[in-house]
Order: C-alpha cells, then sequence, then structure tokens
C-alpha cells in the first residue's frame, strides 16, 4: 500500500499560487502585528486539511475548536488585567450543606482580595462561590450536555459566563486563567479535574499554581484521598514524595486565601528563555538566600547555578522588564521541589527590602 504522505504530496502537486495567497491575506489582516508569522502557520494548517479533504467529522471538530478558541480569546481578554482562582466542586451540593456556605465564603474572600473566581457555572458548590463573589467577580465556564444544563443565576445571560462544546477546551482554560485552584469535595468529574490539574503541574505541561485542596473543618474528603495517595502511589514509587509539595490541604475558606496570599508575596511567575528557566520576583532576594538557594536547590539545574538578575537585565518582554528574574537551567523535573523553591523566594527574611520602610 502506498503510504500517506499527503502532506508533502499536497506542496508538490498544489498550486503554488496557495503561499502566496495566503501572505496577501495575512499581509491585508495583520500585516504589522508581531503575530503574522503564526497566523500564515495557522491558514497553511488549514489549507492542508482541505487539500487532505479530511472526513466531515473531523473538518467540523476542528472547525468547532477554532470556534470555541477564539470566541473565548476575545471574551477573556475583557478580564486580562484581573487575577483570578478556579473553583471546582460538586454541582449536587445543596444550600442547605455546610460546604455550600465554606464555598459562598471561599467566593467572599476571593471578591476581597479583587481575584475573581471561575467556576464551571452551574449550581452547587460553583453556585455558592460565585454567590459570594458577586457577578463582577465571577466568570463561569458553562458546558454543553445533551440533558438540560444552565448557567447558575449568578452569571447567566451576562459577559461573565462562556459556553463550550468540548470538555477539553473548558479544561484548558480552567486551567489557563488560573492563578490558583481550590478543590471542594465532589463527584467523579472534581476527581477527574483534581488529577488533571496536578498531572499537568507535575510534569510542567502547566506552570505552578496554588493547589488547594478545601474541606469542612471535620472533613474527611481529601484527607481519605491523602492516603490512597500514600499508601498506593508513594509506596508503588509511581509518584515521588515531593509531588505532595504541589498541593496543599486546608480546612477554612481563610487558610486558603492565605495560602494564595502568600505563594504571591514576592513570586511573581515563571517563564522560560532561551534554555533558561526565569522566576520572575517582586523583590530581589539577599546575598545570604541566594548563596542557600545556590546550595539547597543545586539538584534542580542541569549544570551551573543560579542567577539574579536586577530588572531590564534580562528579560525580554517588557511588560515584565521591571521584575527581578531568578533564571537557571531547569531539569524539568521534580516540579515539587521547585515549590520548595518558591516557597523560599517568598519568606520575608530572604528578601533585600525586608525590615525597610
Amino acid at each position: 500500500m502506498e503510504p500517506v504522505d499527503y502532506l508533502s504530496r499536497h506542496w508538490q502537486t498544489g498550486s503554488s499560487l496557495i503561499p502566496d495567497k495566503i501572505d496577501e491575506l495575512v499581509q491585508l489582516c495583520a500585516g504589522g502585528s508581531e503575530n503574522a508569522a503564526l497566523y500564515r502557520d495557522m491558514l497553511l494548517e488549514v489549507v492542508r486539511m482541505a487539500q487532505a479533504d479530511r472526513n466531515r467529522w473531523d473538518a467540523k471538530i476542528l472547525l468547532q475548536t477554532i470556534h470555541e478558541l477564539e470566541r473565548s480569546f476575545a471574551r477573556l481578554s475583557l478580564f486580562k488585567r484581573r487575577r483570578k482562582v478556579t473553583v471546582f466542586g460538586s454541582a449536587r451540593t445543596a444550600p442547605t450543606h455546610a460546604l455550600y456556605q465554606t464555598a459562598k465564603s471561599m467566593g467572599r474572600a476571593l471578591s476581597k482580595h479583587d481575584y475573581m473566581t471561575i467556576t464551571g457555572g452551574g449550581d452547587g458548590i460553583m453556585a455558592a462561590a460565585h454567590e459570594g463573589a458577586g457577578m463582577d467577580n465571577s466568570l463561569g465556564f458553562n458546558i454543553s450536555l445533551p440533558f438540560e444544563q444552565r448557567a447558575n443565576s449568578i452569571i447567566r445571560g451576562t459577559e461573565h459566563e462562556l459556553g463550550f462544546k468540548f470538555f477539553f477546551l473548558r479544561k484548558l482554560f480552567f486551567v489557563k486563567e488560573a492563578d490558583a485552584l481550590v478543590l471542594c469535595p465532589g463527584g467523579f468529574g472534581t476527581m477527574d479535574e483534581t488529577l488533571e490539574v496536578l498531572t499537568l503541574i507535575q510534569t510542567g505541561k502547566s506552570p505552578l499554581v496554588p493547589v488547594i485542596l478545601l474541606d469542612e473543618p471535620e472533613g474527611r474528603y481529601w484527607d481519605s484521598l491523602l492516603s490512597f495517595f500514600r499508601e498506593q502511589l508513594l509506596s508503588a514509587g509511581y509518584i515521588a514524595d515531593n509531588d505532595f509539595h504541589l498541593l496543599k490541604l486546608v480546612k477554612s475558606p481563610e487558610a486558603a486565601m492565605q495560602e494564595i496570599i502568600s505563594f504571591y508575596r514576592n513570586f511573581h511567575s515563571t517563564r522560560w528563555q532561551d534554555k533558561q528557566y526565569l522566576l520572575r520576583l517582586n523583590q530581589p532576594l539577599t546575598e545570604q538566600a541566594l548563596q542557600q538557594v545556590q546550595t539547597r536547590f543545586s539538584h534542580l539545574c542541569v549544570h551551573g547555578g543560579f542567577t539574579q538578575h536586577s530588572s531590564n537585565e534580562i528579560e525580554d518582554n517588557n511588560e515584565f522588564s521591571g521584575l527581578t528574574s531568578l533564571s537557571f537551567m531547569f531539569r524539568g523535573r521534580d516540579h515539587g521541589a521547585l515549590r520548595t523553591l518558591i516557597d523560599f523566594t517568598n519568606q520575608p527574611e530572604n528578601l533585600k527590602s525586608h525590615g525597610t520602610a
């Protein structure tokens, strides 16, 4: 059977005018954009699919994916400068349940500290968190299901409601937009979201953010899951002990809020720049603290050590050029240990500004 090498075949037999036409279209639509080359590659991928004349289901999947992504990017640009926290939990939690009040208090605490609350937009824990946060501080990522499914009354019919057909795109935005994740008890969906979030962060596919397991003071929901992790996963070598640094169990909204505040006390964000991994910091570390980093966290480096850069010294993104950066050749493994490094950079006694007016 002849191998299916449609990409090569299309460019050999296809019209040479196609790339020129695409260049014209990109120039017409976004000629002055720094993303012009990316838009060109997007259009080329669509052309390749058209030349392959994929089956209708494949084409509809691609069309719906592009549609949902573009629409979501446009809507979320309205809230681009806001910090956000995704709250997961059961849609079946009744307003009379203590957990409903816990989620409501969580939303209220987030709003007080100027964080938006993202949920799946439904009832139960999701409605409770939005009720506490208020509509102006809420975002709901609703999902279309075969049975009746509608957004809760706080966000329904407003620009704060965003609907999705595909679960995988909805999950993408739950994580992409989140500066922290708070997980309340729930069913299969909550378990799915919990394990997926941990997998993405553990493997470095998602940036490190606080992952907080929130329960009632006497609740055992998350304690039981953590016991399973230790007894079955850790003991068998399926996960490492450092992986437990990726999540935090708390028994009150106040403790959850404090975990988020502490995480961003000095730490700002991370990024890869060439082969260097950058920790962006609001304040530089003291020389003594930097020496401790070199010793305590050297195992995170492929080779070399850590270098602290002042503002504008290494950052090529003008938006963050005023921040201090801690750069190193990260192995890309052991994100639990990376979390302990972030915690170290947040300790007030390690900052040059500590004790100053």
